[in-house]
């Protein structure tokens, strides 16, 4: 009896330790998801604002929690930044200042074409350099990609980077000829639905075409 309430009590003093730190898991987890809403959030809100300069200092405080807030194995992938992807960072970030300083309209609404380059050129570099970014995320699940999936994680990089140059001039056109509303719609709300068609297309083709034909390589 005594060994077994010796457990229990054991189980109980465990139990107890691993509920603050399931609870501080349970809110990083909540303040990554406001972080990565807040952006769009703030796109799809700013045209009832007046003062750029007011959505510039946020947009240079989410670009840096976005940075650092996070955990787990995708946070620590991207806390590894190069210079390229500093130089991104900084590109966003001198953007996010120019907008405090000029209290310029223009400038904001150029925002999203800019993040638009700044991700373009993140995914490009790896493409030149590699591996590319989509197999740096799947290693991340799968650390020995077959050949034939390393293949489909660099089409996939590329297909993003086409999404990227083509988001960023529309993005651009919308800023320089839509009305400021017709902007905020498109950059915070349809072009996130965009992304995510995409994303949806992505996995259905993998595991309609690419999956099944590795499978009868496999077997041939």
């Amino acid at each position: 009896m005594p060994a077994t309430r010796s457990r229990t009590q054991a189980e109980l003093d465990r139990a107890a330790d691993a509920a603050p730190a399931t609870e501080r898991k349970l809110g990083t987890t909540v303040v990554q998801v406001l972080l990565k809403l807040a952006y769009p959030a703030l796109i799809l809100c700013a045209w009832k604002w007046d003062t750029p300069r007011y959505v510039g200092c946020m947009l240079f405080a989410i670009l840096w929690l976005q940075r650092w807030a996070g955990n787990g194995a995708v946070a620590t992938s991207l806390r590894r930044l190069t210079r390229i992807d500093w130089t991104v960072v900084g590109l966003l970030s001198c953007a996010s200042a120019a907008i405090v300083l000029t209290n310029s309209e223009l400038l904001l609404r150029l925002y999203p074409s800019l993040v638009n380059l700044g991700l373009l050129i993140a995914f490009g570099a790896t493409l030149v350099r590699g591996p590319s970014m989509i197999e740096k995320f799947a290693r991340l699940g799968n650390p020995n990609l077959p050949p034939g999936a390393v293949l489909h994680t660099r089409r996939v990089t590329q297909v993003w980077c086409g999404f990227f140059a083509l988001n960023g001039v529309f993005s651009a056109y919308t800023a320089l000829y839509w009305s400021r509303a017709s902007w905020s719609l498109y950059n915070g709300a349809i072009a996130y639905g965009l992304v995510g068609v995409l994303l949806v297309a992505e996995v259905i083709w993998r595991y309609l075409v690419v999956l099944p034909r590795a499978a009868r390589s496999e077997a041939a």
